[in-house]
């Protein structure tokens, strides 16, 4: 049987762009042919697509690494190449996308919901791209974009129209395997269960998702005994179903269940305690104090109260499902468009920041007078002769664009 998996990390590497073709026509009768070298393909994207199919993330455990492909070399003739074909890479819906620094990038609620992950490198013009009236024969082209290339993690909350909470060995894995076709392992010890499990539920015409939670303990809110692992997959749930042992080993009233119970939930999202939830004493069979619980009285065992107790989830769940926005909206955080800026280096350089400029740069051989001549024009027309004069730029000042170097000379 498969490990459930609701943590992983993901390294993303887009397609590299082709390079453009440096190519002159050949004809016969055509002594000055004009350029016609094609230009390189792009690079494939990356997508992270939700996808129900999709249970864990047991997949990015042991092959996390997840590659488009790249764009084909421009050719002569005007033959340009072709484009890298894109990755998408499908997660369980309820995942949640994070950078190595925390931030959430993504939240990939429901199915066929995509986030862009990394994005491929743009193919590099070909000399045909260059040609003007005052540069009749461009013997240089562009190099290809290299593909963005990063780590991401994952984590997944589960998506379930009921979450059961309770103390350990209060009965939830029994309740789920009788109500639904799930099957966890179930014994008569704490911590029986230490992955969820999702059951579909048929009752009345209706059906839901229930989730069977691990059970909490006293501290879970802090993280004790695995909790913020156990809690994140309630954050979700449209209604908590709380089972409270009738037939408790270590003797605690079921009062003392709720308020411990209740209790964590708070610490951990305030917003928790406003969700609907049904409270239900479980293992009614077993119960020696038959008088000590007033509330709801369920036995997964003999089927005592679970018509009612379905009947209340039903009820409930409808009532959620008809709050809820009617659109499949989901969160994607993206950055601001950057444009040039200049930073001071820790060497006291002048530190050109922007993708514009960059790939300027990055693409283009320098060592080609009229290549060069081109990256200096296209600098100037993206503002970063003025960018760099209001930083204070001097004469000799060392400046940095991307991977290239050189003393700023004014002009």
């Amino acid at each position: 049987m498969s490990a459930f998996v609701d943590e992983a990390q993901v390294h993303v590497k887009a397609g590299n762009g082709g390079a453009g073709s440096v190519s002159f026509r050949r004809e016969a009768h055509v002594p000055k042919g004009g350029p016609d070298g094609g230009d390189g393909g792009r690079g494939g994207d990356v997508w992270l697509v939700a996808d129900r199919n999709v249970a864990s993330l047991l997949a990015f455990k042991d092959h996390p690494h997840r590659a488009a492909g790249s764009g084909t070399h421009g050719a002569g003739k005007g033959r340009h190449g072709s484009r890298g074909g894109d990755l998408m890479v499908a997660v369980p819906e309820g995942t949640v996308v994070r950078d190595l620094e925390g931030r959430v990038v993504a939240d990939l609620v429901h199915a066929g919901d995509r986030y862009l992950a990394a994005k491929g490198g743009a193919g590099g013009r070909g000399n045909a791209r260059f040609l003007s009236n005052r540069r009749r024969a461009p013997a240089f082209a562009e190099q290809g974009e290299v593909g963005e290339e990063r780590y991401l993690d994952l984590e997944l909350k589960l998506m379930a129209d009921v979450a059961l909470v309770g103390l350990p060995n209060a009965g939830k894995s029994t309740f789920i395997s009788r109500v639904s076709a799930a099957k966890p392992k179930i014994a008569d010890y704490p911590f029986t269960t230490l992955e969820p499990h999702l059951g579909v539920v048929r009752f009345g015409g209706h059906e839901f998702v229930l989730a069977d939670i691990p059970g909490l303990i006293e501290g879970a809110s802090e993280g004790r005994g695995l909790g913020h692992r156990f809690l994140r997959h309630v954050e979700r749930a449209r209604v908590l179903l709380v089972l409270l042992d009738l037939a408790s080993l270590d003797g605690r009233s079921p009062e003392e269940q709720l308020s411990v119970l209740i209790g964590e939930l708070g610490r951990y999202r305030p917003e928790l305690l406003d969700r609907p939830r049904l409270v239900v004493g479980s293992k009614a069979d077993a119960a020696q104090d038959q008088a000590g619980w007033e509330g709801l009285r369920v036995s997964a065992l003999t089927g005592e109260g679970l018509a009612q107790v379905l009947g209340r989830l039903v009820d409930r769940v409808a009532e959620a499902r008809a709050q809820a926005p009617t659109a499949d909206t989901f969160v994607v955080h993206r950055p601001e468009p950057e444009g040039i800026r200049v930073e001071r280096g820790d060497d006291g350089s002048f530190v050109v920041l922007g993708r514009p400029a960059a790939r300027a740069v990055a693409v283009s051989d320098l060592t080609n007078a009229d290549a060069l001549a081109f990256v200096q024009h296209r600098l100037k027309q993206l503002g970063v002769d003025k960018a760099l004069a209001r930083a204070g730029v001097r004469e000799g000042d060392l400046v940095r664009i991307g991977g290239f170097a050189f003393e700023y000379e004014p002009g």
